[in-house]
């Protein structure tokens, strides 16, 4: 079930996956949009040299196929969605007491 949150966040990645696409936002197609609890403070996404908070985040994850590529974006409960390069993709947390 997508919330109205969770709508207002693929909305947000949709624009942004139209121009990094380059491509007509109605001709984008929303492949996940979901809840999860993410493991740290990466957001699934951790940089390089970087150091996150060792807890357990609330947040969503949206991917997005443009064509033949997908683009995935993250986001904390909180926090609006940001695009994460597919080399630094991480899964959330597949504990089920969350």
């Amino acid at each position: 079930m997508i919330t109205p949150q969770l709508q207002a966040m693929v909305q947000i990645a949709l624009e942004d996956a139209a121009r990094r696409s380059k491509r007509d936002a109605a001709s984008l197609k929303v492949v996940l949009a979901e809840l999860v609890t993410w493991p740290d403070g990466s957001l699934g996404c951790p940089q390089p040299g970087m150091a996150y908070t060792q807890a357990l985040v609330p947040g969503y994850r949206i991917r997005i196929a443009a064509g033949s590529e997908t683009l995935e974006y993250h986001g904390g409960a909180r926090g609006q969605p940001f695009f994460c390069p597919a080399a630094r993709i991480t899964g959330p947390t597949t504990d089920s007491r969350i």
